[in-house]
């Protein structure tokens, strides 16, 4: 199970809180060659950002000092809580910038911090899912990204950074409803291939299950139909005759399939 699904799953039983940030952290490092990264745990030692190899005295930014990094968290989830008039995606801008200076973990912050973002976005009732993706936008303005983080740290110029975040959401929300747009359409073309062809419903059911997760075994497949492996298998061969699905392993046994139209538009 993904960070993601597990945060999602959570958020049904606990608030956002310090220690379902520990969980999911504890997850993404899950793995991670190296004790000294303590994963699932918050750091107990300094940590700074800079370029690599710099020391603590050549860091662009010095985090707070361990002894003062729960105080810091304490706050960072009272704001998480407490009533406010802003608007829920500017609030989620002040949100990530304060996690993100705080630093918390010594690896993973910014992949913690984004998945925040998403998290809030859908425990507020702003996002019905997990539809909106900053890690993109991010990457694609990477330089842009901590300049604007850390003027706000040195200079207070928060305005800048709630442009450039307000920005990122714009652009990946467009390309969110595009790709549903397109999505879509696939599936409309995918189900009307299999109608000409005078394929069962069972397949049509295991069509739309690709849309959801476009990898797909037989063991899965058998689920999701209720019916036996060899059912299943025979429901998978016709969809590879269709060119709806490719086998990635090349196993003869565990082996996986993917939908490859369905993946290249959903990524």
């Amino acid at each position: 199970m993904s960070a993601l699904d597990r945060g999602l799953l959570r958020l049904r039983e606990i608030p956002i809180s310090k220690r379902l940030i520990l969980e999911l952290h504890g997850i993404l490092m899950r793995g991670v060659r190296g004790q000294q990264l303590t994963p699932g745990e918050f750091r107990r030692t300094q940590n700074w950002i800079g370029p690599p190899g710099c020391s603590l005295n050549d860091a662009t930014f010095v985090p707070p000092p361990p002894d003062r990094l729960l105080d810091g968290l304490s706050d960072f989830e009272k704001f998480l809580h407490q009533a406010s008039s802003l608007p829920p995606i500017v609030r989620m801008a002040m949100i990530h910038y304060q996690f993100e200076a705080l630093h918390p973990f010594l690896d993973c912050n910014g992949r913690i911090g984004r998945l925040l973002v998403t998290l809030l976005l859908c425990a507020e009732g702003v996002l019905p899912d997990p539809l909106l993706y900053l890690s993109a936008y991010f990457e694609q303005h990477r330089d842009e990204y901590y300049t604007r983080l850390l003027s706000v740290s040195t200079h207070a110029r928060w305005t800048e950074w709630l442009v450039y975040f307000l920005r990122g959401v714009t652009e990946q929300s467009m390309d969110a409803v595009d790709r549903a747009s397109r999505l879509i359409d696939l599936r409309s073309s995918l189900h009307q291939r299999m109608r000409s062809a005078r394929l069962s419903a069972l397949l049509l059911k295991l069509i739309d299950a690709l849309f959801n997760l476009p990898a797909v075994t037989v063991a899965s497949a058998a689920r999701l139909l209720d019916v036996t492996p060899r059912a299943a298998n025979m429901s998978i061969q016709k969809l590879v005759q269709a060119g709806v699905l490719t086998e990635v392993t090349g196993n003869r046994r565990n082996r996986v399939w993917i939908a490859d139209e369905i993946r290249s538009v959903s990524d």
